[in-house]
This record gives C-alpha cells, structure tokens and sequence, in this order.
C-alpha cells in the first residue's frame, strides 16, 4: 500500500490535548492516532450513508411488524451493514 504525506497544520493547544491522549490511550505517535481517527471518521460517514439509502424502506411493508420482530431486522441489517463497511 502506497501512503502519501499531506501537511496538517493545527494549533499548539490542539496538540497538546492530541498528545495526551496519545499517550493515556497508548498509541505510538500522532500520525497514528490521527490516522485511526480519520478511519473511524470514514467508517461513520459510509455507515450515515447507508442508513440514509435504507431509510426509505421503512414503512414500505403492507405486513404490520412487531416491534421484537423490527429490532431483529435492525440487529440483522446492521450487522450486514457492518460487514460492508469492512
């Protein structure tokens, strides 16, 4: 995998709270913690979106759900979802 270096500029009291969470949460550097944020940040993104193209399904089904019944579909859907987004 090829990476690419990008400059970031950010406020000296910025990085003093990235610091030190970098260090209460044991991650190597900042480029890794910034890394693994970004990710979480892309991963929250596509799941917004894919929530967002399945919103207008509910409602759609003629057949009246109970509501254990709706949070198995969820639980499913989600976990679906999920596994995409990997």
């Amino acid at each position: 995998m090829v990476t690419e270096m990008i400059t970031v500029k950010l406020e000296d009291k910025f990085l003093v709270d990235i610091d030190s969470i970098v260090k209460k949460e044991g991650y190597q550097n900042r480029t890794e913690f910034i890394r693994n944020a970004l990710r979480e940040k892309v991963e929250e993104t596509k799941l917004k979106e894919a929530m967002i193209s399945i919103s207008h399904l509910k409602g759609a089904s003629k057949k009246k759900t109970t509501e254990k019944e709706y949070e198995e579909i969820r639980k499913k859907a989600f976990e679906e979802i999920s596994k995409k987004l990997k």
